[in-house]
């Protein structure tokens, strides 16, 4: 009956946000929308930050479904190519939601577990590429470069009445980052210190011949010759 409960309230508020925009996130409405009294929600969520977490984390995992429905490839940066798009698609096709996601980021622990399964999707396509070698930069710096952008993207274009949008600025935006992060071919084809260090740092967790502090230490040369 509890989870029925949370789960009615998360559905309630996120009926009123795609309405109305966060503002229409009140106690006394979602209350009354959910059918239930506002201690209760109280009880469930803490505050007004604890639902609108819940809500941003519930419309997240619907957007992560119909990622997962499409199987990866064998070329990762289409793959992240893909996962752009279907980003930028997601803040189109629920402004409120995405606003409410990305239009005032919250950082280390006050993040948000949507935030955080987010950047974990991003991170799983980075190190793709990263095992591929075909990474040219660090993967913090590739994951960091992809998350500004996409987001920064989608938020101006979502600033944007729809008529007057531009409609190459994500390709255009998409491509430039990939070309900064990445490279055509990998890195047995395209020899260089930096790319053959950001694929040998991707592969450290599968190597099992190395000790924990051997994987640390040689992560942190790595590191070095990446940065």
């Amino acid at each position: 009956m509890s989870d029925n409960t949370r789960d009615r309230i998360v559905g309630a508020a996120l009926e009123l946000l795609t309405a109305g925009g966060e503002d229409a996130i009140s106690t006394r409405a979602v209350s009354a929308a959910a059918g239930v009294q506002p201690p209760t929600i109280y009880r469930f969520f803490g505050d007004k930050q604890g639902l609108l977490d819940a809500i941003a984390t519930h419309g997240l995992q619907q957007y992560l479904a119909t990622k997962s429905t499409a199987p990866l490839s064998d070329d990762p940066v289409a793959d992240l190519r893909r996962g752009w798009d279907l980003h930028v698609e997601l803040g189109l096709a629920n402004p409120a939601l995405y606003t409410l996601m990305y239009g005032r980021p919250r950082t280390g622990h006050a993040a948000s577990a949507a935030t955080h399964a987010a950047a974990d999707v991003l991170a799983g396509h980075i190190r793709r590429i990263a095992e591929a070698g075909r990474l040219r930069v660090s993967e913090a710096l590739a994951a960091s470069l992809v998350h500004a952008a996409g987001s920064g993207v989608t938020l101006a274009l979502i600033a944007t009445p729809a008529d007057q949008r531009e409609p190459a600025l994500s390709v255009t935006a998409r491509e430039a980052v990939i070309a900064a992060i990445s490279t055509e071919r990998p890195v047995g084809r395209e020899p260089g210190p930096v790319t053959a260090a950001v694929a040998l740092h991707a592969a450290l967790p599968a190597l099992e011949s190395l000790s924990t502090g051997e994987k640390v230490l040689l992560g942190e040369w790595l590191d070095r010759i990446t940065a």
